[in-house]
């Protein structure tokens, strides 16, 4: 179960984890500075100094999908740099999830960092509408199947399973490389459709790639 402590979760925009040793340690990081992520949401460096500093890596658990019953190791340095959050830890190999997580990472099967935290402090960009997150108090690390913002895809539909509306979005931004206003539009006038076309060719990620280029020529057009 997770903890109401724990208001918000996300991931850094692009999984980062690295030198796995034979006693389990590894690095990488968390949360990267200054990115627009798939919330609308912008990092700000320096929104984690107060919290290190009242805390440090052994106040901040390591946890396994954000499940504060699932502690699997610990943070053995956190801290910020120009890139982002900086993290090195230790998995407890005793543990068996945290050997399930160190067989996983060994394989390449799992990279994914996602952070736990309260909102702080934080601005809205009125120019872009981004909330830039200025200081966040930070509370857990996670290894996860998937980031925060790094959910399933569409390229994970099957014929006659569609993807939900957010992971359509997500899909559209991130892999059809839309602008997310057009994301919401191909979602408000064209997801029915395609729910619709179902049994249409589009059970590949090239088949639904075309069928979105086609909808958003027409909604251009």
């Amino acid at each position: 179960m997770k903890s109401e402590l724990f208001r918000e979760e996300k991931g850094a925009p692009v999984s980062d984890l690295k030198t796995l040793t034979d006693e389990g340690e590894f690095e990488g990081y968390a949360s990267v500075f200054g990115e627009v992520d798939h919330d609308n949401d912008i990092v700000i460096a320096g929104a984690f100094q107060e919290s290190l500093r009242r805390r440090g890596p052994g106040q901040i658990k390591l946890l396994w999908q954000h499940m504060t019953s699932e502690v699997i190791g610990k943070w053995l340095e956190i801290r910020e740099d120009r890139r982002g959050l900086y993290v090195k830890g230790k998995l407890l190999l005793g543990i068996q999830r945290a050997r399930e997580c160190y067989e996983l990472m060994r394989e390449e099967a799992l990279d994914g960092l996602s952070i736990g935290f309260r909102t702080i402090d934080e601005k809205l960009d009125p120019d872009t509408g981004a909330r830039r997150l200025v200081e966040l108090d930070l509370r857990e690390i996670s290894l996860v199947t998937f980031p925060a913002l790094e959910t399933a895809t569409v390229s994970r539909v099957k014929r006659g399973h569609l993807p939900t509306e957010r992971e359509f979005e997500r899909w559209l931004t991130r892999e059809a490389g839309f602008m997310r206003s057009e994301a919401k539009v191909i979602i408000a006038k064209g997801f029915k459709s395609l729910q619709v076309e179902r049994d249409a060719e589009v059970g590949d990620i090239g088949g639904l790639r075309e069928a979105v280029s086609e909808l958003s020529r027409t909604l251009r057009g």
